[in-house]
């Protein structure tokens, strides 16, 4: 299996997604940082401060630098986790529970017209699904 950020929690409340994880599958020294990129637009890339201890890493965002001034009904952010040489892909990969993205389902948040969503990809990646206004 890949190197990845494997996700154990994640915690969208109060204005903010926080996720917990572990770095499986490489040597998890060295400073490390959430990287969260709008598909389309990879070259404004957002990126956040990770605690590392051990193998275990855990960090959160805002959601309301998610707002951008070109917005689309529908956008999808992908997250990683990077030391600024390797990116590895926050996602859940190592449990037996396939088809995530149907069966696992966080809670909205709201911020300036924006809704906000952590979702599970098809492939067990985790994204976060932006709407604006009343999209469905």
């Amino acid at each position: 299996m890949k190197p990845h950020a494997e996700i154990a929690e994640v915690w969208p409340r109060d204005g903010r997604v926080r996720l917990v994880g572990r770095i499986h599958g490489r040597p998890a020294e060295g400073d490390w940082r959430l990287l969260l990129t709008r598909r389309g637009h990879f070259d404004r890339p957002l990126d956040y401060p990770a605690t590392v201890k051990g193998d275990r890493f855990e960090g959160e965002l805002p959601i309301a630098d998610l707002v951008t001034p070109d917005p689309a009904g529908i956008e999808e952010w992908d997250i990683h986790l990077t030391d600024g040489e390797t990116r590895l892909r926050a996602g859940r990969q190592l449990d037996d529970i396939h088809g995530k993205k149907k069966i696992m389902v966080f809670p909205e948040q709201r911020v300036r017209g924006l809704r906000v969503r952590p979702y599970y990809t098809v492939k067990d990646n985790l994204s976060l699904e932006c709407r604006t206004g009343d999209a469905s």
